[in-house]
């Protein structure tokens, strides 16, 4: 997985509140193989009315936020079921990084496992964020995993997620990474517990 160190890219301003993992990818597109893409599926009912047609003025298919790869919204952003694939529709998109002020913990669990920030902040600062990248449709924002920080023109915001998750994503690591930085303790345990208690471990091993 590449590591999340610092970001810079424009961002969308969704602005929607309690958007849940079946709005980020209906069910009825997640027969498809991973590796046919998710991305054009993201928030299909949301972009499309029924007979197929584009939603007019839905931010993700605005042509002034052509390119984003931060998406800000509001709070319990990812509730709903645990389908991973709402991660899929994200990162084949571009998504990055979303910015709310809650998530669902198992849709930001997937988040980092797929190498999707979800960066949590306050419901003031989302709404400043939200209307400082409204007004200004292009503008460079960056999101710093190191800083804890997000900058978008002269507006600076702190932001939060769970340590062992900013771990993961600075160095890029699975949840198999995690267990092997500790490999060292683990093979000397394993030493010492044969010295200690022969008696449990099988016959040949």
């Amino acid at each position: 997985m590449e590591p999340f160190v610092r970001l810079q890219a424009p961002a969308c301003p969704l602005g929607l509140a309690n958007v849940d993992t079946d709005q980020l990818i209906p069910a009825r597109f997640m027969s498809r193989p991973r590796s046919a893409g998710y991305g054009g599926f993201l928030l299909h009912d949301l972009r499309r009315t029924p007979d197929g047609a584009p939603v007019d003025g839905f931010p993700l298919d605005d042509p002034r936020h052509a390119g984003a790869r931060i998406l800000v919204a509001r709070r319990n952003f990812g509730t709903g079921s645990s389908r991973e694939a709402a991660v899929y529709a994200l990162v084949d998109f571009g998504i990055r990084c979303v910015v709310a002020p809650s998530f669902g913990d198992i849709f930001a669990s997937n988040s980092v496992k797929n190498g999707l920030l979800p960066a949590a902040v306050s419901e003031a600062d989302a709404e400043a964020l939200l209307a400082t990248v409204a007004a200004a449709p292009g503008l460079p924002v960056t999101v710093d995993l190191e800083a804890l920080a997000i900058r978008a023109g002269d507006l600076t915001v702190p932001f939060a997620i769970d340590p062992v998750r900013r771990l993961q994503l600075l160095n890029g690591w699975d949840d198999i990474d995690l267990t092997l930085r500790h490999a060292g303790e683990i093979a000397a345990f394993a030493v010492r517990r044969r010295a200690e208690a022969p008696w449990t471990v099988p016959a040949g091993a």
